[in-house]
This record gives C-alpha cells, sequence and structure tokens, in this order.
C-alpha cells in the first residue's frame, strides 16, 4: 500500500481510548497524532490540510466544544466528537458547530473508523 498524507488528530484525556483509536487507524494506513488536553491540541503548530479531528467532549480543562470553537475562526477541519457523557444540548452545539459525526464511546471504533474512509 502507499503511504498516505492524511493526519488524524486525536485529542482525549483517557490515554486507552487515544491508543486503541491510534492503533485501528494505523491499521487503516493513516497518520495519527496525540494530545492528552484540548490545549495541548491548540498550543500545537498545525497544517490542517488532509487532516482530521477526534475530539473527546468532556476533558478536563478546555472541553471539545471549547477547542472546536477556537478551532473553527481558524481552520475548517472535520471534526468528529466522541463521548461517554454526552447529551442532546451537547450534541446539538457541535453538530451546529461544524462537526461531521456525534458517536458515544461505544460505538467508536466501527463508526469512526468508518466516517474517516468515507472523508
Amino acid at each position: 500500500m502507499e503511504p498516505t498524507n492524511e493526519l488524524v488528530y486525536i485529542v482525549d484525556d483517557e490515554a486507552n481510548v487515544g491508543e486503541a483509536l491510534t492503533t485501528l487507524l494505523r491499521a487503516n494506513d493513516k497518520r495519527v497524532r496525540i494530545f492528552t488536553s484540548g490545549q495541548d491540541f491548540i498550543d500545537f503548530p498545525r497544517q490542517d490540510s488532509c487532516a482530521c479531528l477526534i475530539l473527546d467532549l468532556k476533558m478536563p480543562g478546555l472541553s471539545g466544544l471549547e477547542v472546536q470553537k477556537l478551532i473553527s475562526a481558524k481552520t475548517s477541519i472535520p471534526v468528529i466528537f466522541l463521548t461517554g457523557r454526552g447529551d442532546i444540548p451537547s450534541t446539538v452545539r457541535a453538530m451546529k458547530g461544524g462537526a461531521v459525526d456525534f458517536s458515544p464511546s461505544q460505538l467508536t471504533r466501527r463508526r469512526c473508523s468508518l466516517r474517516l474512509i468515507e472523508h
């Protein structure tokens, strides 16, 4: 297989989630960069062409919704939200903010890989 330029950023405060997603994505020939906080992601000098963001909703410090709002003014990177503690108002805010998907953690691996393959 040819190497890909596609990069997936993962922002999740739970290391095991980031590691599981990384394994899955790399098995599908995606490059991955993991961040354990929203602030680390915001501070990282990124080039968002050919990139997508998998973002946890509820994290210490900046929440996923706050990260989405901060980056949306600067880039149009596709955002997929993952959460184990989502609610309808948060889902609505994420989708109105431009998220391409909002998945509860129980569906994370399968749904996330399918969404990334589509994009």
